[in-house]
């Protein structure tokens, strides 16, 4: 089997997994059993990326699916204040978060191709993609401030009809098409994922520069967690050390790229030290005592 045929596969199971996301119900214990199906499915495919490349191909892929499940933790919260802002009812955020996924395949696809093609043709540009990194580690422990999607959503509330009245991205009012608040929460989930992308792209490129484990790990990173975002919608709150781990992973990736040149460090490495990170400040988080 080559690298081409585990395209087709990856094509083949992610448009099966968007159909059925599209058909599936709304019930909270549907959307549990499909969150566990697709990362079932991502982890499966890991395994074949590893039988049919290689151990580090395929460590590789579980290294940067890792850093971006990590890294889109914060869009989580970003998804809460965005529904939160707008006003969309909870049996109308699925549809939006389903749409969102369909930019994210095309905005994904450009954003990792230019990097990997960069990378390629200027070696020295690994030095850059390496100190936004370190930089983007300092930004997730410093204190917040009001967020760039705040500022966003705030512009783009006054573009359109402030009320849902059927569910649609698009309404007639008074004789004129007018933009929903779903689509306005759309076009801004879709203008915040851009932002997210200039850190978890140049993440995923620290791990690896073939274009397709990097695309496939990421979009299925995407899907599972944008799933998950029902059920872990109350207990977010509760990862408060996570911002830490995803520091120290966010520094180990950069300083891996500026010393590239003199230290090469294996991908099962750098997936075990993914790993290890993550676990320690999940079980930090879980063992903190309630504030």
């Amino acid at each position: 089997m080559s690298e081409t045929e585990l395209w087709i596969i990856f094509a083949v199971l992610f448009t099966a997994i968007l159909l059925t996301d599209l058909l599936r119900s709304g019930s909270r214990n549907d959307r549990g059993r499909s969150a566990v199906v697709y990362i079932s499915v991502a982890l499966a495919f890991g395994v074949l990326v590893t039988l049919v490349l290689g151990t580090g191909s395929g460590s590789a892929y579980f290294a940067a699916y890792a850093i971006e499940m990590t890294m889109s933790v914060d869009n989580l919260f970003v998804f809460i204040l965005l529904f939160a802002l707008f006003r969309i009812p909870t049996e109308h955020q699925h549809r939006v978060l389903f749409w969102g996924i369909i930019g994210v395949l095309a905005f994904r696809a450009v954003f990792i191709l230019v990097g990997a093609n960069i990378l390629e043709m200027f070696p020295w540009t690994c030095y850059v993609f390496g100190a936004v990194l370190i930089l983007s580690a300092v930004k997730t422990v410093m204190p917040e401030k009001e967020g760039r999607e705040s500022r966003i959503a705030g512009f783009m509330i006054g573009k359109g009809s402030s009320e849902i009245r059927s569910g649609r991205f698009v309404e007639r009012i008074d004789g004129r098409l007018v933009m929903t608040p779903l689509l306005l929460c759309l076009i801004t989930i879709e203008l915040t994922d851009l932002m997210f992308a200039f850190d978890s792209v140049p993440a995923a490129l620290s791990i690896s520069t073939d274009v397709f484990i990097v695309y496939t790990s990421n979009m299925f990173a995407v899907l599972g967690l944008r799933s998950l975002f029902p059920v872990v919608n109350g207990a977010l709150s509760k990862l408060r050390y996570m911002k830490y781990g995803l520091c120290v992973i966010l520094v180990f990736a950069g300083l891996k790229m500026i010393l590239s040149e003199w230290v090469h460090i294996d991908p099962v490495v750098s997936l075990g030290i993914t790993v290890g990170v993550l676990a320690v400040t999940a079980l930090a988080s879980a063992r903190a005592p309630d504030q």
